[in-house]
């Protein structure tokens, strides 16, 4: 057979195929599968109804929403190591596991009275939940949510619990979180046997931890410090040399203004050697040396920062606000350490995602029900997409990262 021939028979058979599924009745079309990949994927959380919608970062559109998730009210999201099943960590304690290319809920369990949120383990087998009440980390089968382990934050001589905070995947290790009222740091391992993590506890670490950080290559855990200026620091790599004080004293000689929102530092960002983080109680971004630990500037900014992130490639660090300030958004240039832009998205911007290689930054109006959509270089309005009070966007560009 020639390739003409070949070639005439190939485009016949194509045709009847292309006839034969037009023949189809509409339902069947529709229940035809469309293949997609998931690294262009994300949820955007509508916090006042409990669902979420699933969204495509390159088409910038709503694929569509999954229902029935519980109090999304301080919601977060991780995702599995193929970006197919994002887990919603939900504040009335529910952990919800979503698949994006279905749009389904695969299986939600009630593991907890009240959760802030969750990890995902290196290997991707286990999926881990931080605790406010009844406290502790319980850690979950990522492909079942079956419970595997249970450990209890209990501490003191009375045995009482305390909130966990800044739970993070620990490369070859497990997972290491913070306890608020007990300040300390744990770090649980499960490589030997996960049903029976082995922790190790750190005490005295500093006043109340509230949210932890672990740098991008895994090494250092920081857990920032509420009731007292300071990060308390961990050297995952050298664990017996124990917990390091830092920053002790930022502020100090400044009265320390109301703090309206806890700043989240899992929303850390780190550019050319150096690490940006919210002060507490101050207008400013702290800039440290990550070589030394220590200081080495401050940049005023309009209010009290929620959120400082790094765009992707560290060029510039974006800062939203706790209130009465959280209508604006301010950029930095890493460079000039300067606020270049003051940005008006919407009425309590809540968070902000960049796009994997950070041509864009979607940012969350709670009370403009909208999401807003900006290119990163002009700054100029990408688009909107309408939103039901959405909080946290979350991108499956987080699988492939550590601490997301």
């Amino acid at each position: 057979m020639d390739r003409r021939t070949f070639a005439s028979r190939i485009s016949a058979g194509l045709g009847l195929g292309a006839a034969w599924a037009a023949s189809l009745p509409a339902q069947a079309q529709a229940a035809a599968p469309v293949l997609r990949g998931t690294g262009d994927l994300g949820v955007v959380i509508e916090r006042a109804i409990g669902q979420v919608q699933v969204v495509d970062t390159s088409a910038r559109t709503i694929l569509g929403t999954v229902k029935g998730l519980g109090d999304l009210s301080h919601a977060s999201v991780v995702f599995s190591r193929d970006g197919r099943h994002a887990y919603v960590f939900g504040r009335d304690g529910g952990l919800s596991k979503v698949d994006l290319l279905t749009l389904r809920l695969d299986k939600r369990v009630m593991q907890a009275g009240n959760s802030i949120g969750g990890a995902v383990s290196q290997d991707g087998r286990f999926v881990a939940a931080q605790n406010y009440e009844p406290g502790g980390v319980r850690v979950f089968d990522a492909a079942t949510l079956e419970m595997v382990a249970d450990i209890p934050a209990r501490y003191g001589d009375t045995g009482q619990t305390s909130k966990v905070v800044g739970l993070a995947d620990a490369p070859g290790l497990g997972f290491v979180f913070a306890l608020f009222e007990a300040g300390e740091i744990w770090v649980a391992d499960l490589s030997a046997n996960p049903r029976q993590p082995i922790v190790t506890r750190y005490q005295n670490v500093g006043k109340q931890p509230y949210d932890g950080l672990i740098t991008p290559d895994g090494r250092y855990y920081l857990a920032g410090l509420f009731g007292e200026d300071g990060l308390a620091m961990l050297d995952l790599w050298q664990p017996e040399k124990g917990v390091r004080r830092v920053l002790g004293g930022y502020g100090r000689g400044k009265e320390p203004l109301p703090v309206y929102k806890m700043p989240h530092l899992r929303g850390w960002a780190q550019a050319d050697g150096k690490l940006y983080l919210p002060a507490i109680g101050h207008h400013e971004v702290l800039v440290v040396d990550t070589r030394t630990w220590q200081q080495v500037g401050s940049i005023p900014v309009r209010g009290q920062p929620v959120f400082v992130m790094a765009r992707p490639d560290g060029r510039e660090i974006w800062v939203n606000f706790a209130h009465p300030d959280n209508s604006h958004v301010q950029v930095i240039d890493t460079l000039t350490q300067q606020v270049t832009h003051t940005l008006l998205p919407g009425q309590v911007v809540l968070h902000m995602e960049f796009t994997p290689r950070g041509e864009a930054v979607w940012i969350s109006c709670r009370d403009d029900n909208k999401v807003v959509l900006y290119n990163t270089r002009t700054k100029q309005v990408l688009g909107e997409l309408a939103a039901n009070a959405p909080s946290g966007i979350f991108f499956t560009s987080r699988a492939a990262r550590i601490g997301f």
